[in-house]
């Protein structure tokens, strides 16, 4: 079985930063010689989350005012009470959607839907940048 991880250094801003990854994790499964297995992809930190969607600007709306409503920022954070750094919100909207994904790997391909991308978001309110883990792992061809 193989293993081949890269890492993505991603910037991140102050707010919520969406990042299409899915070119990077795509070239990454090219590059491990996998035709047959997983790749997974993980952001390191407490605020940070990867998912899939559909990467067009009414769907990442759609997300950013769910997100706003679920943990709004400003909201009375305990988090906050005891570090008094502005970023309860960031932890919780991470902490809903997850710090990992995983993705078959099929034909030396992630086997993703026609719309479907994998994106990596940035919660901080300070700028930082990320480190993004893609692991694939299979069978090579």
């Amino acid at each position: 079985m193989a293993c081949h991880s890269v890492i993505i250094e991603l910037p991140g801003g102050t707010g919520t930063d969406i990042h299409d990854v899915t070119a990077q994790v795509a070239s990454a499964v090219a590059d491990s010689k996998v035709r047959s297995g997983l790749v997974t992809v993980h952001v390191a930190g407490s605020t940070g989350a990867v998912t899939t969607i559909e990467y067009e600007s009414g769907a990442l709306a759609d997300l950013q005012a769910l997100l706003d409503r679920l943990a709004p920022q400003g909201a009375d954070y305990a988090h906050e009470k005891r570090w008094h750094d502005g970023n309860g919100h960031s932890h919780l909207r991470a902490a809903l959607l997850g710090p990992s994904l995983t993705v078959p790997v099929c034909e030396g391909r992630p086997l993703l839907g026609t719309w479907q991308q994998i994106i990596v978001l940035d919660f901080d309110n300070k700028p930082r940048q990320r480190r993004v883990m893609v692991q694939v792992l299979g069978e090579e061809a």
